[in-house]
């Protein structure tokens, strides 16, 4: 097993929020990882460590788990964040096995200039997809280049990587392209229309 992305984890005893925090205030990440019907491990991994991982690869990342000297691959499947102090609060990781297929939310990425006098909206920025755990994309890439307005772009129209199926609803509408709303005047601008208006009325 490839050594990518390798997090020694060790298992903890200890449960409940004040352990979470005690936990945490050592510079690790409470954790539990489960999966292909093993019995849930309760694991502290390295907070920095961890973070680096994400920070480089998202949060579809592939682990290399040593678990106090057991070799685990596994991906992360959900990680809470604190909303104001930003650190990692919790995280659960999923055991996977080479060659399995995975359901990822993998984000959209908007390429190119859609037309002259046009607006895109991107309606969501994760598309749903199935693929080999060990080869999911990082982003999935979605060219508006030259698109006139009333062109909208379905799930279902996506072209995905060799490999990829979609996962989700292909009706989900991902990018929408509109005509651009006319620019609101400015104060200035309405202050000198009402004074040229003044002046026209008064000349005639």
């Amino acid at each position: 097993m490839s050594d990518a992305n390798l997090l020694a984890a060790t298992v903890r005893t200890e449960f409940g929020k004040g352990a979470a925090r005690r936990t945490r205030r050592d510079g690790n990440v409470p954790a539990v990882l489960y999966g292909h019907n093993e019995v849930p491990q309760h694991l502290s991994v390295d907070a920095k460590a961890f973070a680096a991982v994400l920070r480089e690869h998202g949060t579809n990342a592939i682990l290399n788990l040593d678990i106090e000297g057991k070799k685990h691959l596994a991906m992360t499947k959900s990680v809470v964040v604190h909303p104001i102090r930003r650190y990692i609060e919790h995280a659960d990781l999923l055991v996977i096995r080479r060659g399995e297929k995975v359901v990822v939310d993998v984000l959209v990425e908007i390429t190119g200039d859609a037309a002259s006098g046009t607006l895109v909206t991107q309606e969501t920025n994760v598309l749903s997809v199935e693929a080999d755990a060990m080869k999911l994309p990082e982003s999935i890439e979605v060219s508006v280049e030259g698109l006139e307005p009333g062109t909208q772009i379905t799930a279902g129209g996506i072209t995905l990587p060799a490999g990829v199926t979609l996962a989700g609803d292909p009706e989900a509408l991902i990018v929408n392209v509109i005509t651009a709303p006319a620019a609101e005047p400015t104060a200035a601008e309405a202050a000198e229309a009402a004074a040229d208006a003044a002046t026209a009325e008064a000349a005639e």
